[in-house]
C-alpha cells in the first residue's frame, strides 16, 4: 500500500536487486491508501490476496480470515532475520501475536523513532517577542493565548493571530492523530493516539481499565476548548474544519506565522524543515490542567507504536511459490534491505554505508523527499533496523527525537504498563466483533453530542451531562471496558 509521494516500485533499484538476490522474479502491484480502503474488505471476502502484502493487512484481519494467511510463526526456520528481530525486540513479537500465532509481521524503524508522534508545538518567536515563558499550567496557557491574540506577535498590524489551532474532531472515534483530546494528558489520564483502544476512549489507571468519556476530566477538557472559542483564542469553526483548512492556517503564507500553538508531529506542521515558519516553533510539555500538580501531568505514551507498526508483511496461505516468498521476506528483514526500504538504494547513492552497522542518508535522498519522488518505502517498510545500527541524516528521526525530549519528565509520571494500555494487548476475534459493533452505535451517538458541546457549549449543564452518561451506558460502553479489562489482565499476568 503505497504513499502518493513514492516513485514506482519497479523503478526502485533496490527492488530490482532484491529479486536478483532472491533468484526469483517479483511482480509488484501498487495500490494507494484511498483505493485500498475501498478494496481491502472485498479482497478478504473473496479470499484473493497477493502472495506477499506490505502494509495491507493487520493481525486482526488475519485472525478474522485465518485460512487466507500463512502462519509465519511456523516458518521461523526459513526466516532467521525475523527470528533475530523477535529475539531482540520481544515487544514487537507480542504486538503481532494473537493466541500465540503470528500471521502478520511488524516493522521497526531505528531506535531514534522511539518517540510519540504527538507533540504540543508553540511559537517560541512569539513568546520571545512578548517577553513570555512557555506555559506550564492552564492558567498560564490562558494568559499566553490572550497575549497571542491581542498583542500582534507576528507584527503585521492585523488581528489575524490564532492562539491555538486544534485539529477537527473525527467522526468514527473519539481520539486520533493530533487529536484535541491529547489535552486529556494535562488532567493525568494517559492517551495513546498513535494506535490502539485509546482512540476509543479506553485508558488505564493502576491496572484498571476505564473510558475517559465517562470522566470529569473529559468534561473539563471540553469546557476548556469551549472557553478557547468564546475568548477568541481558537477558531470558531475548528471542530469541523477539514485538514486542508487546518493545514493552511498552520502554514499561513510561508512567511508570517498565524498560529501560536498546535498539536503535531514536529515543526514540519508549519512548513518544510529549515523553512522560516518551521524554525519559529518548539515543543513544550503539556501544561497541567486546573488543580493538577506537575508530577501528575503526563504525556501521550505512543513511543513504541511509533517505532513499531503491526501490519507490514502478510503472506498468502496459497502463495504460488512458498519457498521464494519466504526468501523474499527474510531478505526484506535483513539490515541491508531494511535500510534501503527506508532510504533508497546504495547503488543510487540515496544512502551510504559509513561503517559496520552505520549509515548516512544523503542530500540526494532529501531532494527526492522534497520533490515528492521518494525512491523508498520510508515508514512503510517491511523490515527491521537493529538497535546497534546508527543512521545520520534522517531528518524525520532527528527532529521527532528532538521534540520528544520535552516530555521526559511527563513520561516518568506514570507506569507504562499499569497506566497505559501496552501495544501488544489484543482482544479475541469474537470480542473484536462485539467491540466494533458497539463502537459504531456508540460513536454515532457520542461524537455529535461532543462536537455540539465543543462548538456551541453546554457541557456544564449537569442534566445534559448526566443524560450523556446514561446514554453511553445504553450504547454498551461498559461492555467494551470489560472486554479490554479481560484482554489486559490476560496479557500482563
Amino acid at each position: 500500500m503505497k504513499n502518493s509521494n513514492q516513485t514506482k516500485i519497479a523503478d526502485m533499484t533496490w527492488a530490482k536487486e532484491l529479486a536478483k538476490d532472491c533468484g526469483c522474479a517479483i511482480q509488484w502491484h501498487e495500490v494507494s491508501d484511498d483505493a485500498w480502503g475501498q478494496q481491502k474488505n472485498a479482497s478478504l471476502a473473496a479470499g484473493e490476496i497477493d502472495d506477499l502484502n506490505i502494509r495491507a493487512f493487520n493481525p486482526d484481519d488475519a485472525v478474522r480470515n485465518s485460512s487466507a494467511f500463512e502462519e509465519l510463526g511456523q516458518d521461523m526456520d526459513k526466516l532467521p532475520n525475523v527470528s533475530k528481530f523477535f529475539q531482540e525486540q520481544p515487544t514487537a513479537k507480542k504486538f503481532v501475536s494473537v493466541d500465540g500465532k503470528v500471521r502478520v509481521l511488524p516493522s521497526s524503524r531505528t531506535k531514534g523513532f522511539l518517540a510519540s508522534g504527538q507533540h504540543l508545538m508553540i511559537n517560541k518567536t512569539w513568546l520571545e517577542k512578548l517577553g513570555l515563558k512557555a506555559p506550564t499550567t492552564w492558567d498560564e496557557m490562558r494568559k499566553v493565548m490572550e497575549a497571542f491574540k491581542t498583542r500582534d506577535p507576528n507584527g503585521n498590524g492585523k488581528a489575524d493571530e490564532i492562539a491555538f489551532n486544534p485539529r477537527e474532531l473525527g467522526t468514527g472515534k473519539i481520539g486520533d492523530w493530533w487529536s484535541p483530546f491529547l489535552m486529556m494528558n494535562a488532567t493525568g489520564i494517559v492517551t495513546h493516539f498513535n494506535s490502539g483502544p485509546s482512540q476509543q476512549g479506553i485508558y488505564l489507571k493502576d491496572g484498571k481499565v476505564g473510558n475517559w468519556m465517562q470522566t470529569d476530566e473529559f468534561r473539563k477538557v471540553i469546557a476548556f476548548y469551549r472557553e478557547m472559542v468564546e475568548k477568541g483564542w481558537a477558531p470558531s469553526d475548528w471542530v469541523t474544519a477539514k485538514d486542508d483548512k487546518y493545514n493552511a492556517r498552520n502554514q499561513s503564507d510561508g512567511k508570517i506565522a498565524q498560529v501560536g500553538m498546535v498539536f503535531g508531529w514536529d515543526e514540519s506542521a508549519f512548513g518544510s524543515y529549515g523553512s522560516p515558519l518551521a524554525e519559529q516553533y518548539e515543543s513544550i510539555p503539556v501544561p497541567s490542567a486546573d488543580g493538577v500538580p506537575a508530577d501528575k501531568t503526563v504525556w501521550d505514551g505512543s513511543r513504541e507504536a511509533n517505532r513499531f507498526e503491526d501490519y507490514h508483511m502478510a503472506m498468502s496461505a496459497n502463495a504460488t511459490n512458498k519457498d521464494a516468498a519466504l526468501k523474499v521476506i527474510n531478505l526484506l528483514y535483513s539490515e541491508k534491505y531494511s535500510i534501503q526500504q527506508l532510504y533508497g538504494s546504495f547503488t543510487d547513492k540515496y544512502v551510504e554505508k559509513t561503517g559496520e552497522h552505520s549509515y548516512r542518508v544523503t542530500d540526494k535522498f532529501h531532494q527526492a523527499q522534497d520533490s515528492a519522488k521518494v525512491p523508498a518505502f520510508e515508514d512503510r517498510l517491511a523490515g527491521w533496523i537493529p538497535d546497534d545500527v546508527t543512521v545520520q541524516g534522517d531528518r524525520g528521526m532527528d527532529h521527532v527525537a528532538a521534540v520528544d525530549k520535552a516530555y521526559e519528565k511527563q513520561y516518568k509520571n506514570y507506569d507504562h504498563e499499569k497506566d497505559m494500555m501496552p501495544i501488544y494487548v489484543r482482544i479475541s476475534e469474537a470480542d473484536q466483533n462485539t467491540v466494533a459493533n458497539n463502537n459504531t452505535a456508540l460513536f454515532n451517538y457520542a461524537v455529535p453530542v461532543v462536537s455540539n458541546w465543543l462548538a456551541k457549549g453546554g457541557v456544564q449543564d449537569d442534566g445534559a451531562w448526566q443524560d450523556f452518561q446514561s446514554n453511553l451506558k445504553k450504547y454498551k460502553i461498559d461492555q467494551n471496558t470489560e472486554i479490554w479489562q479481560k484482554a489486559y489482565s490476560k496479557a500482563v499476568k
